[in-house]
């Protein structure tokens, strides 16, 4: 029984996903339906967290807008997910950015990693 759902997760891996941690800011491209349309929107904004494994795996990001803090969570290998971004690396010291979440304007930056 296990082998057999180990086997269907495997084939709904995606073949390539971009490597990025918590801290990181991405553009995650993520496909909206409107009725019989669809179309593709972006939301940038800092990792806060990436949890679970394999097919389950999940990550939630942050943005600021128009003073309003705005979190998403989505699927790694979601199909609505179209791809995933990287703008900057970020350096930070813990796996779960939640202290993020009670700050406002400059405290709430992450400092960039320089390679």
């Amino acid at each position: 029984m296990n082998d057999i759902i180990k086997e269907i997760e495997s084939a709904q891996l995606k073949a390539e996903v971009p490597s990025f941690n918590v801290g990181d800011t991405v553009k995650v491209y993520a496909k909206i339906k409107e009725g019989n349309r669809e179309r593709i929107q972006v939301f940038e904004g800092t990792v806060l967290k990436r949890q679970g494994g394999s097919t389950r795996e999940t990550f939630t990001v942050r943005k600021n807008s128009n003073g309003i803090g705005v979190e998403k969570t989505w699927p790694l290998h979601s199909p609505n997910v179209e791809k995933v971004e990287v703008v900057r690396y970020g350096k930070v010291r813990r796996a779960k950015l939640n202290y993020l979440r009670g700050r406002v304007g400059k405290a709430a930056k992450v400092k960039e990693l320089v390679k």
